[in-house]
Formats: C-alpha cells, sequence, structure tokens
C-alpha cells in the first residue's frame, strides 16, 4: 500500500447498484463520510448531491463542539465525535488520537474528478495519512451490483512500534430504524433471534471464542420497529471473520445512530514494528425492505463469485451417526453400497480413520490411517466407494490436537497456552498453535499427502472447541488473528494443490458459519444436531447468511442420536430438502418400505436442487408462535417453487387459519399442490378442500401473496412440501 503527499481531489461519489445508494462525502481532505446508505436516490447532479450533504447537516447545539462532528467510515475521536472510535492504539502514550488527511482517492482505479463522480457498483479506494502520528490508512469501499456494501481498512505504521487495539468500520443508520435483531444460540440451537428496541448507548457482541460461534450475532440488524421478512426497511452488518469479532449498535444522545464492526484483537496481539500494517476483515452492510430482501442480497453476491459451488451439490452421506468410533471395513462397505442404491453421490468417512483414534481421548494431529484398524490403509474403502462412482469425502479437525498423540509427544511446543500453562481441556483437546510456520506447514503436508494418495474429494474441516488462552506454544503471546490467517491459508492451497477439492466448514455443528470461511469453504454443517424440529428453526435463519445450496442438512435416523424424541422419515426429510440434502444415519439397517421413501426424496432433491439452489429465499412471517412456519424458495423466472408448511405444535386454534405465499409474479396463474411425498402424513387429519383435490388449486400470484390458503389441522413435527408451478 501507498500514501502520496498530493491532496486528493475534494469530491462526492454517489454509487447506484440494485435499487441502493451509497453518497460518499470526500471533501476537504477528510476521511471518506457515509452521508446516505439506503434507497436508490436516483441520478443526482453536484447540486443534487450538495444539497442531500446540506440537509443531512446536524445543527450546533447549546454545550456541543462548534462544529458538527463527523462520522467516518473509520470515526476519529478528534472531530468530536463521541461513539465508539473507529481506531484505538498507541505508541508509548503518543499517537492515541491521529487526524488523517486524504492524499489518494480513486474509483474501479479511476481518479475522481472534482464536485460529484456518479457512477454504477463500483470500489473506492482512498489513502489517507497523519505524518505527526506517522500512521498511515487505506480504505476500501465497494457497493456490489447487487446492493451489498462493503468496506475494510488497513493500518500502516510509518514511525516506531506502535500498539493497535481496535480498527472498525462504522455506517450510519437513520432515526427511524429503532429496533434491533441479531442471533444467539448456543451448541445444538444456533442461530436463535432475538429483537429488542434501539436505545442510548451501545449494543454490543463480542466473540471470544476464537471461532464464530454458536451465539454469534452473524447479522446485526436495525430496522424501523416491527420489520419482518417481507415488510419493513432494514439495515444489518456481518463481520466476515472466522476468529474473534465485534459487532454493535449504537444510539448517541444526538440522536445519531451507527452499526460497526471488525476483529476483537486481544491485548497485545496487534504491534505493528515499522513498515508493518494489519488489514480488516470485510465488513458488509446490507439494506432492504425485510429481511428476505436483505438475504436475498446476500445469497446473490455469494452465488456471483468465480469460487462459488455450482455443479449440483451432491447427495451426501455422512457415516458418524452410523458407526462413530467403530470402523469395521464390512460395515462400511456394505453403508456405501446402500447409499449407492438410495442415490447418494458423496460418501463421507469422519472421525476415527487415524492411529489410536477409538475415542475422542487420543489422535488428534497425528494424520496418518490406523494400521490396527486398516491394515491395508483406506484403500480398499476409497477405492470400493469410487468404484460405485460416489465422491469419497474424508473428516480432518486440523487445528485440534490431543495431549496423547505422537505430535503432542514429538512438539510439545506447538500446543496453545499462556503463562506457561496448558490451558483447560475441551472434549479432551487442546489447540494446535497455527501461527508457528513449522506446525501450519506439517498440518498442510499431511492432509495434501492423504488427499491425494486416497483422492480425497471432499474434506469435512471440523473445530470442535473454543480457544482458550489462546497463546503462542513458543512465547505465549496472543494469536488469534494469526491463528485464522493460517487455516485460511492451509484450506486455499490444499484447494490449489488438489483442483476440484470441496471443504466443509464444521464447529462442533455451526460454530464457524460467517463469510470469512465461506471464501474457503462450499458448505456449512448448520449444527451438530439433525432433529427436525430444531432444524426447522435453525435452518431459515442461517440461511440469512448463507444460501441453501451451502447448508449442509440431513436426514437422521428415527430417534434422534441428541434430542432422543423421534420423528416421522417425512418431516425429516422435507427438512432436509431445503438445504444441501445429505443422510445422516445408518440404512442398512433401515427397512424395505423406508429405503424405498427415502430412494424417493434424494430423487426430489435431485429433479428440484436446481430450483433450491438459485432461486429466492422467501419466510412468511408466523402470526403467533405456535403458526406452522412457512417458507421456500421462488425460481429466478419464477415460473416454478417449492414451499413447505411446517407444523411444530399444536397450535391454539383448530384449524390454524390461512397462510399466504410471497415472490410468485401477481399476474400470473399458478397450480399449488402438495408433494405426494409428504401428503401421506396428513392422512386421517382435518383436511381443506383444496389440498383434498389430487389436482391442488390454481390462484394468481397476487391472490396467492393477499388471501393465501387454508392450512390443514396438521400433527406437530410434520411438513407438508407445496410444489408451485405456473399453470400457464
Amino acid at each position: 500500500m501507498t500514501a502520496t503527499s498530493e491532496p486528493a481531489v475534494s469530491s462526492l461519489v454517489h454509487l447506484r447498484a440494485d435499487g441502493v445508494s451509497v453518497l460518499i462525502d470526500l471533501r476537504a481532505g477528510e476521511l471518506p463520510a457515509v452521508v446516505h446508505w439506503g434507497d436508490d436516490l436516483g441520478p443526482l447532479t453536484a447540486e443534487d448531491a450538495d444539497a442531500v450533504v446540506a440537509a443531512a447537516a446536524a445543527p450546533l447545539t447549546n454545550s456541543g463542539p462548534d462544529e458538527p462532528a463527523r462520522l467516518a467510515l473509520v470515526p476519529e475521536p478528534r472531530t468530536g465525535w463521541l461513539g465508539r472510535p473507529g481506531i484505538v492504539g498507541e505508541r508509548d502514550g503518543d499517537a492515541w488520537s491521529p487526524r488523517f488527511t486524504t492524499t489518494v482517492a480513486t474509483l474501479c482505479g479511476g481518479t475522481l474528478a472534482a464536485g460529484l463522480t456518479e457512477g454504477g457498483a463500483g470500489a473506492l479506494h482512498v489513502e489517507a495519512s497523519d505524518p505527526v502520528a506517522a500512521l498511515t490508512l487505506v480504505l476500501d469501499v465497494e457497493l456490489t451490483v447487487d446492493g451489498v456494501l462493503r468496506a475494510r481498512a488497513a493500518l500502516r505504521n510509518d514511525g516506531a512500534p506502535y500498539r493497535l487495539h481496535e480498527l472498525a468500520v462504522v455506517l450510519p443508520v437513520p432515526a427511524r430504524a429503532r429496533e434491533i435483531l441479531d442471533l444467539t444460540g448456543r451448541w445444538g440451537k444456533e442461530r436463535v433471534p432475538q429483537r429488542h428496541d434501539l436505545t442510548v448507548g451501545a449494543h454490543v457482541r463480542e466473540g471470544r471464542r476464537g471461532r464464530t460461534g454458536f451465539d454469534a450475532a452473524t447479522v446485526l440488524t436495525v430496522g424501523v420497529p416491527g420489520f419482518g421478512f417481507g415488510h419493513g426497511e432494514v439495515w444489518g452488518l456481518h463481520v466476515g471473520w472466522s476468529g474473534n469479532h465485534r459487532h454493535w449498535a449504537e444510539r448517541l444522545p444526538t440522536g445519531d445512530q451507527v452499526v460497526g464492526g471488525g476483529e476483537l484483537l486481544l491485548p497485545g496481539e496487534i504491534v505493528l514494528a515499522p513498515g508493518e500494517e494489519y488489514e480488516t476483515p470485510w465488513v458488509y452492510g446490507v439494506h432492504g425492505h425485510g429481511l428476505d430482501a436483505q438475504a436475498g442480497r446476500l445469497h446473490r453476491m455469494l452465488r456471483r463469485r468465480t469460487a462459488h459451488p455450482r455443479d449440483p451439490r451432491p447427495v451426501t452421506l455422512n457415516v458418524w451417526e452410523a458407526v462413530y468410533f467403530d470402523h469395521d471395513l464390512g460395515r462400511l462397505t456394505a453403508l456405501a453400497d446402500t447409499a449407492a442404491g438410495l442415490g447418494v453421490e458423496r460418501y463421507v468417512l469422519d472421525d476415527g480413520w487415524f492411529r489410536g483414534r477409538r475415542d475422542d481421548t487420543r489422535g488428534l494431529g497425528d494424520w496418518v490411517v490406523d494400521e490396527d484398524v486398516w491394515p491395508d490403509g483406506l484403500d480398499p474403502l476409497a477405492d470400493h466407494v469410487h468404484g460405485l462412482g460416489l465422491q469419497f469425502g474424508l473428516w480432518f479437525e486440523p487445528e485440534m490436537i490431543n495431549l496423547d498423540s505422537d505430535l503432542a509427544r514429538a512438539h510439545p511446543e506447538w500446543v496453545m497456552g499462556a503463562g506457561g500453562r496448558t490451558p483447560v481441556p475441551s472434549r479432551h483437546q487442546h489447540v494446535l498453535d497455527l501461527s508457528n510456520p513449522a506446525a501450519a506447514a506439517h498440518v498442510l503436508e499431511r492432509m495434501s499427502e492423504i488427499i491425494g494418495r486416497y483422492g480425497v474429494d471432499y474434506v469435512k474441516w471440523d473445530h470442535n472447541r473454543d480457544l482458550v488462552d489462546p497463546g503462542s506454544g513458543t512465547d505465549g503471546r496472543p494469536v488469534v488473528h494469526v491463528q485464522t490467517l493460517a487455516a485460511y491459508g492451509i484450506m486455499a492451497e490444499l484447494r490449489r494443490r488438489h483442483p476440484g477439492l470441496e471443504i466443509e466448514s464444521c464447529s462442533s455443528g455451526g460454530g464457524r458459519v460467517d463469510l470469512g470461511v465461506a471464501e474457503h469453504t462450499q458448505r456449512v454443517w448448520v449444527s451438530d444436531v439433525t432433529d427436525p424440529l430444531d432444524r426447522q428453526q435453525m435452518q431459515p435463519w442461517t440461511a440469512q447468511l448463507l444460501p441453501l445450496e451451502y447448508l449442509g442438512s440431513h436426514v437422521a435416523a428415527d430417534v434422534s442420536h441428541q434430542t432422543r424424541r423421534s420423528s416421522s422419515l417425512a418431516f425429516r426429510a422435507a427438512t432436509a430438502l431445503f438445504g444441501h440434502f445429505g443422510i445422516e444415519w445408518d440404512v442398512t439397517r433401515a427397512t424395505p418400505e423406508q429405503l424405498a421413501d427415502l430412494a424417493a426424496w434424494v430423487e426430489l432433491y435431485k429433479a428440484e436442487r436446481g430450483v433450491l439452489h438459485t432461486g429466492t429465499l422467501v419466510r412468511q412471517d408466523p402470526p403467533g408462535p405456535d403458526s406452522p412456519l412457512v417458507w421456500g424458495v421462488v425460481s429466478p423466472d419464477r415460473s416454478r417453487a417449492l414451499f413447505q408448511l411446517a407444523t411444530l405444535t399444536r397450535p391454539a386454534s383448530a384449524p390454524p387459519g390461512r397462510f399466504t405465499l410471497r415472490g410468485l409474479d401477481p399476474e400470473r396463474r399458478y397450480r399449488v399442490a402438495p408433494l405426494p411425498l409428504s401428503r401421506e402424513a396428513y392422512d386421517g387429519w382435518s383436511v381443506p378442500p383444496w389440498l383434498a383435490r389430487p389436482d391442488g388449486v390454481v390462484l394468481t400470484g397476487r391472490a396467492l401473496a393477499a388471501a393465501g390458503l387454508q392450512a390443514p389441522e396438521a400433527p406437530p413435527q410434520t411438513s407438508l412440501v407445496l410444489l408451485v408451478e405456473a399453470a400457464d
């Protein structure tokens, strides 16, 4: 990164894409400030833009500064901004309040003109410096073609060592946005929504787990009170980072409101030597009218990436809940045979294949095939799976280590810790210090050798504990930042060495779901809990960030291994259908009838995954806490849709009333009919006339959205899958 002493042209920049406008003020050499982020303002003249800026200026108040405080993308306290600052750092008590002056500003590589620069989607690059503080700040701001605003900052130290405590990006939200929604959760119950008012003060969500976390805010959204999936203006923020992170929404007594975020740095974690720099993760801002519009922007942005998985998402069988650590070649090949007969396309061997791994107390780090269990290596299984025409997948936990392992005995200095002590164990394991280049190289080479040796097509990359006392094994300094980058680097290098390799992000289930890891993986495991009742609540909210083709969703056994709750095959399969469909079940023990039904669901998924994984997510706001959930996907041309009506509990009213379907062309006529696979679950129950007709009912998209359909009185834990097809 470079900076010059030449002042940047004083300018306003107006970016527009997909119904979103961003107006940025770069005048007078100040850091860029977002004047407007929201609905499209239309084409602006220079006079129009000046008027928008003037109309947004705050008045001077009693006992306030004589100049209005300036809210830049990286807020500077020296302007009078009294909210959370964008940069916190110091050099032995000096340079703690920098005053940056913009020296370079370009839009899509071109120099900015004086006055107003109008553009569509585009990338703004800004360089600023403070010679007194000996610091250089670089900002990259981009409005994607899908209307997603993303920004990141980089700080270079031009003087003596500088201790950086925080560098964050902040975006303004208007005063009418007074309600917060973000997500929380725990193991097996990830991404649970929570809502409350935005009042004076800061609502701060911090992740200190060394991974994204089950309780991560995910997308912190502020909107007009009462906003829902299909209505209400919202502004959301997501930090695309898999390590420690921070999101916040803040309202000042002045009425200023912001959302902000960045990496959460541990004390002393970033000390910049002369010439060194630190760069924040990308921070994503997403505006829309309704949460579905917000999610839709993110989904379209991800689907445009060249690295986005475009091949049909293969039906996956994971053997974990079938065999756990009990690996036996005969049993595993029988599973593969049965899976192939069902139409499965990918077979994944989970934990337990490496040396000494008969339970979870030992072996992590020793990525060598267990000679006692696999005397001929994994060749017999891998060859058998490939011979059936299936992809072969393998589980790794590259960032972890058991103390009872050959690796820990050979390299105790590769175990993370602080204060010269061994951290508290979790699941009998510790963290491998990948900030040590030798440790990172060892993991890369061992994984690469195994992947190449057995033709592994898919890696299930697990991460089963939080990082406690995450210090370097050699000197104890905090290393979450470097650890996260090292994990990304290994993922990227494995995919470079092994073209076509896919990686799933698993972290005790859904503990690492973010846009940072999504740059390197093609799937996430939503949760270790496969119970469809819980999954019906977790999957739609995980889809607030990631499209359905990313969301690993499996049909498990009749009785859940985690909750001990039983459920029908139809409910389990209908739930798994709305994601990246798979199986987590010992299908060799299934009855012939179950196998026939499961094969039919597999066939349905294959027939409809083109719609499910390219279409627009639509979620209806349930009128009450006991109302059925209605959510689904509409094809890009709106000629076809799949919705499910999921009854989770017995509602207080019988029947539960009408439900509506949004997202269809209001002028087209559609035939709505239940899929036979899910219809049988409703035999003997109170069914409305339209549902009893074999050919369903034909209504316009406008009528389906406004008047809707009467729901059946359905038993709990059932899901009716509806096929909606244009009748013209």
